[in-house]
């Protein structure tokens, strides 16, 4: 008797692993036998799987309509939070209300986005005492930054400079800027302003890098982390503080996204990607580089971070088309 309940149950669990191969509650099938049209069921669904999105430089030089289009897509996407590298409006003059109307602009824009997007300062959102002011008012601390699901996330201040030396760069960024207007880019780019270091590398202060270095010492055990920030600061020679941030990284997996420059660029330091992030609107230097409007689509899991461009012509709806009649714009010069 004891011998015929024994196989009685044997048969009862092998017929519930049976059944519960073929259905759960995230896959369900009615195919017989081992001969199945898959070769795997290894879903791709980890629990600490998450994807956000990032856009870049939309300003210098503004081309109407592209960053409206690109909420659009983002939306189609449906990523779980939207970040970017900075440059978010172009900056004013000496009047706070010309800021506060351009932030405002920017805003109603960004606002139609689904996800929540979490904003960084470029040097045409944060050069000058005004445009520092505006921007704590409005949006507080100039460098932050977050941790989400165990990856940690941090947005730095390139235009970090000591007062006086700012209020010398926003005189010559004044200058560079009537020269702009009346002879082109030719003679922007021989102005004094586009040739300072601080131009092409940014400043990132002793203050914001002790910052960032206690944030790293104090969460050690991420799985990744995201530095975000919009010019290049390790390319100036004499930088040292950011430097110490990466060194504060330097046993951790970690990926560098900037902006700034227009131009797509992907390069590894230290056995880490830094990429060049091209524009989502701003203007195209396509005798300089790659440089397209797009999306950066980052996906993160356990194994790591999977990184895919999507350029905006490539972005459709479901009737095939570009969102907001995208497809009349020109996304790549």
């Amino acid at each position: 008797m004891l011998r015929i309940f024994t196989s009685l149950l044997i048969v009862i669990v092998i017929n519930g692993c049976h059944d519960k191969s073929k259905s759960n509650s995230q896959f369900q099938h009615n195919i017989e036998g081992e001969n199945r049209p898959w070769k795997h069921e290894r879903f791709d669904n980890a629990n600490n799987k998450f994807s956000f999105a990032i856009f870049s430089d939309l300003t210098g030089g503004e081309r109407p309509e592209i960053f409206k289009v690109a909420v659009e897509q983002l939306n189609l996407l449906r990523p779980e939070f939207i970040i970017n590298v900075g440059d978010l409006i172009e900056g004013a003059d000496s009047i706070p209300e010309d800021w506060h109307r351009q932030w405002d602009d920017f805003d109603n824009r960004a606002g139609k986005a689904t996800a929540p997007i979490f904003y960084m300062g470029g040097n045409h959102d944060l050069t000058g005492h005004i445009a520092r002011q505006v921007w704590k008012t409005r949006l507080g601390p100039r460098y932050y930054h977050f941790r989400y699901k165990d990856v940690l996330f941090l947005f730095f201040d390139t235009e970090d400079n000591a007062d006086e030396r700012m209020a010398e760069i926003e005189q010559m960024r004044e200058v560079a800027l009537q020269d702009l207007e009346e002879g082109g880019w030719d003679a922007f780019w021989q102005s004094e302003y586009a040739n300072i270091p601080e131009r092409t590398s940014g400043t990132v202060s002793k203050a914001q890098a002790d910052y960032f270095i206690n944030v790293i010492e104090e969460n050690k055990d991420v799985r990744w982390t995201f530095v975000l920030i919009h010019k290049p600061a390790w390319q100036k020679a004499d930088e040292e503080n950011f430097i110490r941030v990466e060194m504060a990284l330097k046993d951790m997996p970690y990926t560098v996204f900037n902006g700034h420059t227009h131009i797509y660029k992907y390069t590894q330091r230290h056995g880490h990607d830094y990429i060049n992030l091209s524009t989502t609107g701003g203007h195209q230097f396509p005798d300089r580089g790659p440089s397209f409007d797009h999306i950066t689509w980052v996906t993160v899991d356990n194994s790591g971070a999977t990184i895919a461009n999507l350029k905006m012509g490539g972005i459709l709806n479901k009737t095939g088309q570009i969102p907001l009649s995208g497809d009349t714009l020109i996304f790549e010069h």
